[in-house]
């Protein structure tokens, strides 16, 4: 799998998890630590996050980390 589409996946599933939790950007990223630019960023595949942040987002979605790297097939 290509690194683009990883990520691109990667953003899109951040997303699903953080509506199926009936979260905003806002909370997520106030849960996360992180900025909320960033996080929207991420989503949309402009930033590409690094493990610290993906263990954040992981925690403040209350999943393990490899469930944010369960694509759909």
């Amino acid at each position: 799998m290509d690194e683009d589409v990883v990520y691109s996946n990667l953003g899109k599933r951040i997303k699903h998890l953080r509506i199926n939790a009936h979260l905003t950007q806002e909370k997520l990223a106030e849960k996360s630590e992180i900025s909320l630019d960033y996080l929207g960023k991420i989503e949309v595949n402009i930033n590409k996050p690094g493990l610290k942040t993906l263990i954040k987002i992981s925690n403040a979605l209350d999943v393990p980390i490899k469930e944010i790297f369960n694509f759909p097939t």
